[in-house]
C-alpha cells in the first residue's frame, strides 16, 4: 500500500475549516495541483456529492475526480478517487482546538497489476498533494 499523511494546525473555527474542505470546488484556491474543478452535485454536499477534477500529470492535464464517501460535520471528510490513472482514497480529519483547528490529510492507494510498476511515483505525488495543506493553512489564515 503506498500512504501519505500530514497535519496542520489553522487558526480559524473547525466549522469554517471543515466547510471549506467539503466544498471542493474550494480545491484550486490551495492546490496547485488542481487545473480546474467543478461540482457535479448540487450543495449542500455530502455522501454522493461528486467534483469532476482535472491535474497537472506527467504529460498534462489528468483526471482525478472524487466522490465524497463519509462525513461526519466538524470531524470527518473520506473521498475516493472515481476516476484517473491512480484512485486513492483519501480523508480530511479535523480536531477543534481552543485557538483553532488541526487538519490531518491521508492518502492511501493499493497498486494492483502494473500501476505496481507506479508506486514510487505515485507515493510522491501523493506525498506532494498532502504537503499542500501548508498552502491551504496560509490561504484560510489570511482571509480570516
Amino acid at each position: 500500500m503506498v500512504q501519505a499523511e500530514k497535519t496542520v494546525f489553522i487558526k480559524r473555527r473547525v466549522e469554517s475549516v471543515y466547510d471549506f474542505l467539503l466544498n471542493g470546488a474550494n480545491n484550486k484556491l490551495w492546490r496547485s495541483s488542481v487545473l480546474d474543478i467543478k461540482p457535479l452535485s448540487e450543495p449542500p454536499y455530502g455522501v454522493g456529492s461528486r467534483f469532476e477534477q482535472g491535474l497537472k500529470g506527467p504529460g498534462g492535464r489528468i483526471t482525478g475526480d472524487y466522490e465524497i464517501t463519509e462525513v461526519k460535520p466538524n470531524e470527518l471528510i473520506r473521498f475516493q478517487v472515481v476516476a484517473g490513472p491512480a484512485r486513492p482514497m483519501g480523508s480530511y480529519q479535523f480536531e477543534k482546538l481552543a485557538d483553532g483547528t488541526s487538519v490531518t490529510f491521508v492518502l492511501d492507494y493499493q497498486p494492483r497489476g502494473l500501476s505496481k510498476l507506479m508506486a514510487p511515483m505515485i507515493q510522491r505525488s501523493m506525498e506532494e498533494e498532502v504537503g499542500m495543506l501548508d498552502e491551504l493553512k496560509a490561504f484560510l489564515e489570511k482571509h480570516a
